[in-house]
């Protein structure tokens, strides 16, 4: 189809960004602070006539923190996306507000064997107001949308072959992404690698499952000096 165009906030001193970030260790731990004034970085918004895809305002405001936990590094990471121009949330051609939630840990598994695992979380501020705006023929967002991701990693060969596996699977929409890839260092100035792109889906309104017509394999090689 047609690619939709969009209105990208472009204009000196009127369409501005600002971000701070505070952090701190306490021993092996790090905790940080940080915000964000800016937009949505992908159109989180719509114009009708003409129609446009445009980047409403957007404020953020969360807080980390990293460290070590058992045979492991944990993390947590949660924010809260202002999305100040539609806070009552009955736009519907503005993105609601969100919550959002990021909790990973990883380990060596076995010898040069590492894995990790990870549990995103958004959910949508005000889904009964954003529910009723909706037109008849618009998908509806969940409320609340879950992401369990894992990621593999094996080291052959005195770590020069690479096995790696990065999945991910949304069990609210029901879709998924895996990136497997293999990579071997022949010397100290050419690798190979080879690996793939796989969407999967039961919707292609879903976050992944609107991209299952782009999976795709891949190979190359490169030359270092």
């Amino acid at each position: 189809g047609d690619e939709l165009s969009t209105d990208t906030p472009d204009r000196w001193f009127t369409d501005d960004e600002w971000a701070l970030r505070l952090y701190r260790n306490f021993g092996s731990t790090q905790v940080a602070l940080y915000g964000y004034s800016g937009f949505w970085k992908s159109p989180g918004g719509m114009r009708l006539l003409p129609p446009q895809g445009v980047f409403p305002k957007l404020r953020v405001y969360g807080a980390s923190v990293r460290g070590a936990m058992g045979r492991g590094i944990a993390s947590a990471e949660a924010g809260y996306y202002d999305s100040y121009e539609d806070r009552k949330g009955g736009n519907v051609f503005v993105n609601n507000s969100e919550f959002r939630l990021l909790m990973g840990y990883e380990r060596e598994l076995a010898k040069e064997l590492t894995g990790g695992v990870q549990y995103y979380l958004e959910h949508m501020v005000r889904h009964g107001a954003y529910r009723r705006s909706l037109w008849f023929f618009m998908p509806e967002r969940d409320e609340n949308r879950h992401v369990v991701t894992v990621r593999l990693t094996k080291l052959l060969l005195n770590q020069n072959l690479v096995l790696s596996l990065f999945t991910y699977y949304s069990p609210s929409d029901n879709d998924g992404y895996l990136r497997p890839n293999i990579s071997y260092k022949i010397n100290d100035h050419w690798a190979v690698d080879a690996g793939g792109n796989i969407f999967l889906g039961a919707w292609n309104t879903s976050f992944f499952g609107q991209f299952e017509d782009n999976t795709n394999v891949y190979t190359g090689m490169r030359w270092s000096f």
